[in-house]
């Protein structure tokens, strides 16, 4: 690829992120969001948290020789850091590292 065509995808890209984050701001500065968006904006983001742990779930191998102790493991930790804390960073990073510890034991 030449160096035009990066420099031009990159600026496209970008201009399209800023287009997407200004979008709510341009489109309801003077009225009220529909009612479909407060409802989108609720249930969205746990469901695709939901469809994540589903997507990274469904590899575990239970006859292999850790049978699916880490990934549950760590699964486990983040949701229970998550309900004791409610720190999304905290949560994510020690389930992160519980499950690179437990592929390293137990494997």
């Amino acid at each position: 690829m030449s160096l035009s065509y990066v420099l031009l995808a990159m600026l496209a890209m970008g201009a399209v992120t800023l287009l997407c984050r200004a979008a709510p701001f341009l489109f309801f500065r003077k009225r009220q969001p529909p009612p479909v968006l407060d409802y989108l904006q609720r249930y969205i983001p746990p469901v695709i948290m939901a469809l994540l742990v589903i997507n990274s779930l469904k590899g575990i191998r239970f006859d292999s020789a850790a049978h699916g102790i880490p990934e549950l493991a760590a699964v486990a930790a983040t949701a229970l850091l998550h309900l004791w804390k409610r720190n999304v960073l905290l949560s994510i990073g020690g389930g992160t590292a519980l499950y690179m510890v437990l592929i390293r034991v137990l494997a």
